[in-house]
């Protein structure tokens, strides 16, 4: 259990990240018939031709209380930075697993907690979404040059920025496998929760990846489908961006990614950021922000 000190930067940090005012999309664009099948268009604030695209997947446990409009400041954020934005909607967990306990019957939050994503409904959206990508960008940012394109993702986004850039190694019966690698310059992964054994075991976001998966009846058929760890390599140059004093998605999930990768034979990036929790990565007032804007940068240009 964090100590009452930590727990206490964690809420502040938080609450700093969600003080920003919503930034409102220069264009929209749909990727499919559901209303949750949309991408949000940010053109560079430079103005700039040939701007460097970054497609953004937001995180919340993939679950429906946390949509794309929560990082919106920070995609605004990359815009004013000279990048062409794309922030991905997709759909997401929805009604409680079991009924909410009622007054009298005690403690229990995790009563009321959605179900985290929805298989397969959440990695479909996500793979058609990138597929439809290229169409949508040269119509809503004429600007963007979709040649130097990097995945972002936070938390379960980054989990999602990470699945996207290996469907090319999914097994061969996957409805999302590609034939080859997806044309990016690379992955910046924020937070990911990127090992779905050591999420568990760590209980990471309620149990979400093992929710995401249909539960425990099917956590291990489906996993190779959809952990990023068993995806290896995938041969696109990636990075992971870690708070160390992160208490929602702790440290070792992402080192074991990376410890993973190490074994496949990649060289995944690891920057581990002191005194940094889980929000800062996406807050625009941050130093952390900075930081994953400049790891975005290096593999962009």
């Amino acid at each position: 259990m964090p100590d009452d000190a930590a727990a206490a930067r964690a809420a502040a940090e938080e609450e700093s990240a969600f003080s920003h005012p919503e930034v409102d999309p220069d264009a929209t664009a749909s990727y499919g018939d559901h209303p949750d099948q949309v991408i949000d268009f940010y053109a560079p604030r430079t103005g700039a031709p040939g701007a460097p695209l970054v497609v953004v997947l937001h995180g919340g446990a993939w679950r429906a209380r946390y949509d794309r409009r929560h990082v919106t400041p920070f995609a605004g954020h990359l815009a004013r930075a000279g990048f062409a934005v794309a922030n991905v909607e997709y759909r997401r967990g929805g009604e409680p697993l079991i009924p909410a306990r009622t007054q009298g019957d005690g403690p229990g939050p995790e009563a009321a907690t959605p179900p985290a994503g929805r298989w397969p409904d959440t990695f479909d959206d996500v793979a058609a979404a990138l597929d439809a990508l290229p169409g949508l960008v040269r119509e809503a940012l004429p600007q963007a040059d979709a040649r130097r394109t990097v995945l972002t993702g936070h938390s379960a986004g980054g989990h999602l920025a990470l699945w996207a850039a290996a469907r090319h190694v999914l097994p061969a019966d996957a409805p999302w496998r590609t034939d080859g690698p997806a044309p990016l310059r690379g992955v910046v992964a924020l937070a990911p929760i990127a090992d779905f054994d050591v999420a568990e075991k760590l209980d990471v976001c309620g149990n979400a990846s093992l929710q995401l998966l249909g539960g425990h009846d099917h956590f291990a058929e489906r996993r190779p489908y959809a952990d990023p760890a068993l995806l290896l390599p995938t041969g696109i140059a990636t990075t992971l961006v870690q708070g160390r004093e992160d208490l929602v998605v702790p440290q070792p999930v992402a080192e074991s990614y990376a410890d993973a990768a190490a074994k496949a034979g990649e060289m995944v990036g690891l920057t581990l950021l002191a005194d940094v929790g889980h929000f800062p990565l996406i807050d625009p007032a941050t130093d952390a922000c900075a930081v994953v804007t400049e790891e975005i940068a290096q593999l962009a240009w």
